[in-house]
């Protein structure tokens, strides 16, 4: 069952956020605080949202998710941040739900796209994706600033 997360979910996709990141191996970067989690997904400015999977009434999957905007589609897009499905819980299409309810909200919402990014050594996710009919961006690179090159560039004239 796929269902949308509520405030009382914060610490469970808490703990799916740090299971994410033993799995991809950044269990170093993830300092984040149930506080802002709570803050940001259900507060007064909600910045992502988060969908639940479920099994014998456990969670064992979450998707995290938000809205971008395509200027050469003039139409907003989905984007999704985080996907995760317990070890334990796997291939029995807890993913495949996760990605559908998304692919429906999306469609349901305009979007003209739907997008993520995958850890190109993660061979499983990447079979898992292509096999719905998701496409590589073979030419694009992800940037990012953080830290204190984000407030460097922030303070700059």
């Amino acid at each position: 069952m796929i269902r949308p997360a509520n405030p009382s979910d914060v610490p469970v996709i808490a703990r799916l956020i740090r299971a994410l990141a033993e799995y991809e191996k950044l269990a170093h970067e993830v300092v984040l605080r149930e506080e802002d989690l709570h803050q940001h997904l259900f507060g007064d400015r909600r910045y992502a949202e988060v969908i639940l999977a479920e099994e014998g009434g456990q969670v064992v999957g979450f998707a995290l998710f938000f809205h971008n905007f395509s200027t050469f589609l003039a139409r907003p897009g989905l984007y999704l941040e985080d996907l995760f499905v317990l070890p334990e819980a796997r291939g029995k299409g807890h993913g495949k739900a996760l990605l559908s309810h998304l692919a429906r909200v999306a469609v349901e919402r305009g979007c003209g796209r739907f997008e993520w990014s995958v850890l190109d050594w993660n061979a499983p996710s990447i079979a898992f994706y292509k096999s719905f009919g998701a496409v590589p961006m073979e030419d694009w690179s992800i940037f990012r600033l953080t830290g204190d090159a984000l407030r460097r560039l922030a303070s700059s004239a």
